[in-house]
């Protein structure tokens, strides 16, 4: 009997995790695909126990062999000996069963995955892993199905279902991945999803990993999904922790998933297995607890699924609307260092009244700990009335934390962010301090992005729409007369509203910056940084010793010149005035850098932007 015909006549038990079985030997930073080749008795002895255990239909050890993952560990070139060693031990294990057992080629989805090599590849680097992946576990010609497995985005999991439909006639199960029962990280329902897969021509559709028996058996009823759809799921043994020695452990009681065999069967599952934290014990457990292995109809909704009610919220960007029309002056402020914190609020009041448009806050800037900006964001916009645009690094926040800040930034009624990396966090006050790096900036804004469709990072609705509009840096001064808007377009295609540039010392790259713009037809409203120059030891360490900045050297001899005449202040202010007026020809923004909390320069700036609002620029 093949496995197409098996999975319609009876309820098939798959087998459980492999990387559980291997971590504890090898550590979580192996290579557990490279084991085929170097140490194929320990993965044949893994295949070997799940089918003593009873599992009817086991997986090749090849979650993670393909070029993109492989090239972490520098076995890129390897991705055919692997995959193939793989299948050969699967097989080996098939062929020494007591019972029939059905083997599928497993391909792991890309989604997610925080490697560099994986995050950078595009479309069609990714397909082309994916295919190199596939003919090799194909060429084997031993294969009973192929099984796509841990996919996030539904997008890609369709994509490769089409791409596996094409080259083979094999059954393809397809399972995606859920951080919340029911809801894809997009919103997309797990019951659309499901519709969807089995129209493109999954045999199997179902969920594995992230979640435990539980919140996925909640996935399943009320699934409102055609009665001719076939269902997998492969839930994790429960949640992770931590042993004394920071080692991931599972610590679930294996008979626990023998209460849940039943009921998934019950439920309409015709295939059962176990992710992340399952063992032999677990899948014995299964065995144990299917009362029948008579396949059962899906359960049938009892009550109509409706969208969550999200509403909308009214966001107010007055600075991005007068940028529009009119020149518009931001200015940036470094939150104190210490608890005094009057000279900085005074300061804040002084350029309201001046007219500014809005203060952008600093995360701990070059990597010194500064009070927090949110709570100063916080008490600019609600004690005085200050339009503050608060700057979200990815050095100090993981996925948790900065999800965390955003709704907490939503929940204050600030709804404008500058998405940034943040300096490097060896150059600060800690340099022991490690920067965290979950996401990159670009991927910050596109998550940013998604709370305003009131869908939270793990699909489920948020209750609210959230109305950000998202700032994405760009430094002008890499390119002197010449701009690649690559960058830009991509920080674009992630959802970036407008930019703020590192401050200019040149008008060239200003010039280059708008001509790159108009040439590519790019429209996006941009606040060019200008910093004003105290002294030529400033102007001289900012040139010789700041990353991304570089002053021309008629600044540079202007600032010494002033050093000699005891006039620094005065021509640093008449730089920054030049610089604005070549800004102003040609964008509306400015963006003021305050430096050394020097307000009393910074005011005189806004002022001198805002006047041009009064007269036209001849």
């Amino acid at each position: 009997m093949d496995f197409r015909t098996a999975l319609k006549q009876r309820v098939l038990v798959a087998d459980g995790a492999m990387g559980t079985l291997l971590y504890g030997n090898y550590g979580i930073n192996s290579a557990f695909e490279q084991l085929n080749l170097t140490h194929p008795d320990t993965i044949l002895r893994v295949h070997n126990s799940y089918i003593s255990a009873g599992a009817d239909v086991i997986q090749t050890n090849t979650y993670a062999a393909n070029r993109l993952k492989l090239t972490r560990y520098g076995l890129q070139d390897q991705v055919v000996a692997i995959n193939q060693a793989a299948v050969k031990l699967a097989v080996k294990a098939q062929q020494q069963a007591d019972h029939p057992v059905y083997l599928l080629g497993t391909i792991g989805g890309l989604a997610g995955d925080t490697d560099q090599t994986v995050q950078q590849a595009d479309t069609a680097a990714r397909q082309a892993s994916l295919t190199e992946q596939l003919q090799a576990l194909l060429a084997t010609d031993d294969l009973d199905g192929i099984l796509l497995e841990t996919y996030y985005n539904l997008p890609e999991l369709l994509a490769a279902l089409k791409l596996v439909k094409a080259q083979t006639t094999l059954p393809v199960i397809t399972n995606l991945t859920m951080l919340a029962p029911g809801v894809l990280q997009d919103g997309t329902t797990f019951a659309d999803a499901v519709i969807q897969l089995a129209a493109a021509g999954a045999d199997v559709v179902g969920t594995n990993c992230r979640l435990g028996p539980y919140y996925l058996a909640q996935s399943f009823e009320n699934l409102a999904v055609p009665a001719n759809v076939q269902l997998a799921v492969y839930p994790n043994s429960g949640l992770p922790g931590t042993d004394q020695d920071g080692q991931v452990v599972y610590d679930g009681d294996p008979s626990y998933f023998e209460d849940y065999a039943e009921r998934f069967r019950q439920l309409g599952l015709n295939l059962i297995g176990g992710c992340c934290g399952t063992t032999p014990l677990h899948t014995a457990a299964l065995v144990r607890g299917l009362a029948s292995r008579t396949l059962v109809p899906h359960t049938a909704a009892t009550q109509p699924v409706t969208a969550p009610t999200i509403k909308a919220a009214i966001g107010r960007h007055p600075f991005l609307q007068k940028v529009a029309t009119q020149k518009t002056a931001l200015v940036e402020l470094d939150p104190p260092k210490d608890f005094e914190t009057t000279k900085f609020f005074n300061g804040a009041q002084r350029l309201k009244a001046a007219g500014v448009d809005g203060i952008t806050l600093s995360d701990n800037s070059l990597a010194s700990v500064r009070i927090a900006n949110t709570t100063i964001a916080a008490q600019l916009k609600l004690t005085y009335g200050i339009t503050p645009i608060v700057h979200l690094t990815t050095r100090d926040h993981n996925l948790i934390g900065l999800q965390s800040t955003i709704m907490g930034l939503h929940s204050l009624g600030i709804d404008d962010i500058l998405a940034v990396t943040g300096d490097p966090a060896k150059l600060g006050d800690f340099p022991g301090a490690t920067s965290v790096g979950d996401v990159r900036s670009v991927e910050l804004i596109k998550l940013i992005k998604q709370f305003n469709s009131g869908i939270g990072p793990t699909g489920k609705s948020l209750k609210q729409a959230t109305d950000f509009r998202v700032a994405a840096a760009f430094n002008p001064n890499a390119y002197r007369t010449t701009v690649s808007t690559k960058s830009i377009e991509r920080k674009l295609s992630y959802g970036c509203d407008y930019l703020i540039t590192q401050p200019v010392f040149d008008l060239a790259n200003v010039t280059a910056l708008a001509d790159a713009l108009k040439t590519n037809d790019i429209h996006v409203p941009v606040f060019v940084g200008v910093l004003p120059l105290v002294s030529y030891r400033n102007a001289e360490f900012l040139h010789q010793e700041v990353h991304g900045i570089r002053l021309p050297e008629t600044v540079l001899a202007r600032m010494k010149q002033a050093e000699q005449d005891g006039n620094e202040r005065a021509v640093g202010i008449q730089i920054a005035k030049e610089l604005i007026d070549g800004i102003c020809n040609v964008f509306n923004g400015v963006h003021l850098v305050t430096p050394f909390n020097r307000f009393k320069t910074i005011i005189e700036l806004v002022d001198y932007v805002q006047q041009k609002n009064l007269t036209p620029v001849q």
